[in-house]
């Protein structure tokens, strides 16, 4: 158990007092960035999601 407790002591102190944290700026800019990924990754899986449907569609009405 006293290991435990030593552990939890020391992850609060490197959480605390050892970690540079972002800048409220920094974290918007990073998020907007993953959204902005998202949806593009999104839109293309659509597009080739799409075109592999006609592709298909046209293989099987032959």
């Amino acid at each position: 158990m006293k290991k435990f407790i030593n552990y939890c002591k020391e992850s609060f102190v490197e959480l605390t007092k050892k970690t540079t944290w972002p800048t409220w700026e920094k974290l918007q800019s990073s998020a907007w960035l993953v959204i902005g990924v998202t949806v593009l990754l999104a839109a293309l899986l659509w597009v080739i999601d799409f075109v592999f449907q006609n592709i298909m569609t046209g293989i099987y009405t032959l």
